[in-house]
């Protein structure tokens, strides 16, 4: 929680402070704020795989927690030391300083190391949470509450973190955030020694790549219908539902097919070479990936709408009307806490209310599926709702002349990116959990790390591939100048709309055609028992 307080703090707000602070350009800023985000959900990969193949899920947290914890010092910094910095200057205004190549140099590192310390901790945390339970069900549950906990911490250091940011000092803000990373990582090291700790199995992605090398190798090979020409684990026992290699994907049973000389002629028959001989379990474990990956490519274009939605609301936010009252002023970079609070929200409403309520219906607990489908049409509500509100927006510039004038604030109320930023919160409480709870289920055992952090892994390919778009829209359209209120925003979010209805309708295609391994399993189990 810490240390989520502390991503919450400085991630939030990246775009106010390089716009404010670095005299960055606003569409630029949009652009490395969403590079930032795809960092932080990539480096959630790396850490699980070194968790899973060498240092175990407590080593990797605690070793990012102290490279987190140097990020944020530096943060503060480059806050409070005026060499780190360019001089300020007048928003909009097109005689800034820009930062040098050593400012730049410093930033990035900053950047990188702070994005390295969250990545490495998200779903690592998560891994090593839900191996504290043996069913099913009660690691779903903890899904549940570990998001939920997630999106708590986002919001209070998305609110009030930021806010001390904005009216006090970035230098006092950073500083919290280094507070909140130190108590975090000394609580997890006073409590480390009463989880259950998995031993690290060795490199999972060996194994699979051990199935590819295998199968071009032996591409000549006939493959045999008899199991005993296959080879199995050496002790003798496999967990496998089928005593022979399952029919599809049929080409690469081959990869576990005995030939002369690939075992040794000792009683235990192991592997002579390991490159010439793979095990029914490595191939089935390689088949599953491939089932899945279809499914798993969907959550990109879910993903990219979500980021490219993010950065352009905050820009929006900056030119609209953020007051409450007379005296409080909403921060720009706070704007996305709404939907943290749509889905922290959700999420416990779906725990106690829905899901119960579905199961009494339906004798069955909601499908991971059903829950990710129902988030794909929330989100592209969503999407709808911020086309609408920002054709709206820049109806009230035309008509106040608003056009042409950098640094203008529109006489419309920011409060009115709320609704779009709640409804795709409530989708995230769909499928976001969904995802995880699919891939930590349907993923072999060896890559239970890494099945939870591949939702990361969507969402950082999302926000990369939404910079992507961004760049190509800049280069094609006139619709993303630096100042908004020239651009056609509207027309940004109502393609990405169509970019979600097409990957919504590819999504229930690949969930038609796709069987649950295991989850099918535990949802027949529990609803017999209901």
């Amino acid at each position: 929680m810490g240390l989520t307080l502390a991503a919450g703090g400085w991630i939030s707000n990246i775009i106010v402070y390089l716009i404010g602070e670095f005299n960055v350009k606003s569409i630029d800023a949009a652009q490395i704020s969403n590079i930032v985000y795809g960092c932080t959900s990539l480096f959630p990969i790396a850490g699980a795989i070194i968790a899973d193949s060498f240092l175990g899920c407590s080593s990797v947290i605690i070793i990012s927690s102290f490279i987190s914890l140097l990020g944020m010092i530096m943060f503060t910094l480059t806050a409070t030391v005026h060499s780190l910095r360019p001089p300020t200057c007048t928003t909009g205004s097109d005689t800034c300083e820009t930062p040098s190549k050593f400012q730049f140099a410093v930033l990035y590192t900053v950047i990188a190391l702070a994005s390295i310390g969250v990545g490495g901790t998200r779903f690592t945390v998560a891994t090593m949470g839900a191996d504290q339970f043996q069913k099913p069900k009660d690691q779903a549950i903890f899904f549940n509450w570990y998001f939920f906990t997630l999106y708590v911490s986002s919001l209070i250091g998305s609110t009030a973190i930021v806010y001390v940011e904005d009216n006090v000092g970035w230098g006092l803000g950073f500083g919290l955030d280094i507070a909140t990373n130190a108590i975090g990582l000394a609580v997890f090291l006073l409590g480390i020694r009463r989880f259950r700790h998995v031993k690290p199995q060795g490199s999972p992605f060996m194994s699979l790549a051990q199935v590819v090398v295998v199968t071009i190798r032996k591409r000549k090979v006939l493959v045999s219908p008899g199991s005993e020409d296959y080879y199995y684990e050496p002790n003798g026992v496999t967990k496998l539902p089928s005593p022979t290699p399952t029919s599809s994907f049929r080409f690469l049973n081959r990869a576990a097919l005995k030939t002369q000389g690939d075992t040794k002629t000792g009683s235990n028959g192991s592997i002579a070479r390991p490159w010439r001989l793979c095990t029914v379990e490595q191939v089935e474990d390689f088949k599953t990936l491939i089932r899945i990956s279809p499914l798993w490519s969907t959550g990109i274009f879910l993903s990219t709408p979500i980021a490219i939605q993010g950065s352009l609301t905050i820009l929006q936010a900056l030119s609209m009307d953020r007051h409450l009252g007379p005296h409080f002023q909403i921060p720009a970079g706070s704007f996305l806490v709404f939907t943290l609070v749509s889905t922290a929200i959700s999420l416990s409403i779906i725990d106690r209310f829905l899901c119960p309520m579905w199961q009494k219906l339906t004798r069955r607990s909601p499908t991971p599926l059903q829950r990710v489908g129902l988030g794909h049409v929330l989100n592209v509500i969503g999407m709808v709702g911020s086309a609408l509100v920002e054709s709206r927006r820049l109806r009230i510039v035309r008509t106040h002349h608003l056009t042409g004038r950098p640094g203008s604030i529109v006489p419309m109320s920011a409060l009115w990116l709320v609704l779009p930023l709640a409804i795709v919160g409530i989708g995230e409480a769909f499928h976001f959990p969904g995802q995880v709870a699919l891939y930590y289920q349907e993923f072999p055992k060896s890559l239970r790390t890494t099945a939870t952090a591949m939702i990361s892994l969507l969402a950082g390919i999302g926000y990369y591939l939404s910079t992507a778009v961004i760049d190509l829209v800049r280069r094609v359209t006139g619709w993303l100048p630096d100042n908004i209120n020239d651009g056609r925003l509207d027309n940004v979010f109502w393609m990405v709309v169509v970019i979600g209805v097409i990957n919504f309708g590819y999504y229930l295609t690949c969930a038609r055609l796709y069987k649950y391994q295991s989850v099918e399993k535990d949802d027949t189990r529990s609803g017999s028992d209901g």
